[in-house]
């Protein structure tokens, strides 16, 4: 039923989009000057509900237009990585929030000294993992250290994973009899109730190796729900990755999904830059983009991979 109301409301926008077309060309066969800027703002609007809607084709998925779960992961540069993987995560929630979209910390394992070792965001809204299947990959940051007492410049990394977040009536087989499921204290902050309490819970999927973790919600029921939503996203992905790869072995073609697929670099020294290293898009508008300001990359990449 929800996919049949998504369909309607797509259909309804384009027969709208029609009627405004044709009414469009109507005022054009009256030559009157008086409705010369009407038409002409008409026009202007119309262009740009179009474009947005051709955008929305490029959302060809079967999973598309839903949810996202992200995953970020400090790489290799010590406290700068740690940092450097908390602000990624900033960026992607407030990126998020620029859309209207409701994004929120699932899991959370603090650094040492600052950042964070890893984190999940789940975002919810329209075409969220649509768009931000663009951000899988290894994101580069290079900057002066502020942890560095000489003030060298440091190269940081982050791998950010993307998982589409399942609906219920997604089906995903697990076994019970496949997974262990552990519990321990809470290592984030929640109040003494967390800390007293084995609320986190760890569920490994013995089949595939899979382990996820969550102790950011208040009761074991919570995190465990969490976990196990996780869990199926990852093992929906492990197996469109595998059917992946015997498509690419029958091409000839093989690519690493590995950490050493560097996607995008962020330069706050010698100069501002970011780069996406797979569609050339550059801006020297760094705080922008870590503030969220992501569509320009996402696009760029939806359009160069488009039918792929």
């Amino acid at each position: 039923m929800r996919r049949i109301a998504e369909l309607r409301e797509e259909v309804e926008l384009w027969t709208s989009l029609e009627q405004r077309t044709e009414d469009a060309l109507e005022l054009t066969q009256l030559a009157d000057e008086d409705l010369a800027d009407e038409l002409e703002s008409e026009t202007g609007a119309l262009d740009s509900e179009v474009g947005r809607l051709e955008f929305q084709l490029l959302f060809s998925g079967p999973y598309d237009r839903g949810g996202v779960i992200l995953a970020i992961h400090s790489g290799a540069g010590g406290i700068d990585a740690q940092e450097w993987a908390e602000m990624l995560m900033r960026m992607y929630l407030r990126w998020a929030e620029n859309r209207g979209f409701k994004g929120e910390v699932v899991d959370m394992a603090p650094g040492e000294e600052a950042g964070i070792k890893r984190a999940m965001v789940a975002i919810d809204g329209r075409y969220a993992y649509g768009y931000t299947r663009a951000e899988r990959g290894v994101h580069r940051l290079v900057r002066i250290s502020p942890f560095d007492s000489a003030h060298r410049r440091h190269t940081s990394s982050a791998l950010v994973e993307a998982w589409p977040d399942l609906d219920d009536d997604v089906s995903v087989t697990i076994e019970p009899s496949d997974i262990v499921i552990d519990t321990f204290r809470a290592s984030s902050a929640g109040g003494q109730h967390m800390q007293k309490n084995e609320t986190a819970i760890r569920i490994t999927h013995v089949p595939s190796g899979i382990v996820v973790s969550c102790q950011n919600e208040r009761s074991q029921t919570q995190n465990r729900d969490v976990a196990m939503r996780v869990l199926r996203a990852r093992l929906l992905q492990l197996e469109e990755e595998r059917r992946r790869a015997e498509i690419d072995e029958l091409k000839g073609e093989h690519v690493d999904a590995g950490w050493g697929n560097q996607i995008r670099s962020y330069v706050l020294h010698p100069y501002q830059m970011v780069k996406d290293h797979r569609t050339d898009v550059e801006t020297g508008n760094v705080q922008a983009v870590l503030d969220g300001r992501l569509d320009e990359f996402m696009g760029a990449y939806l359009r160069a991979t488009m039918g792929s």
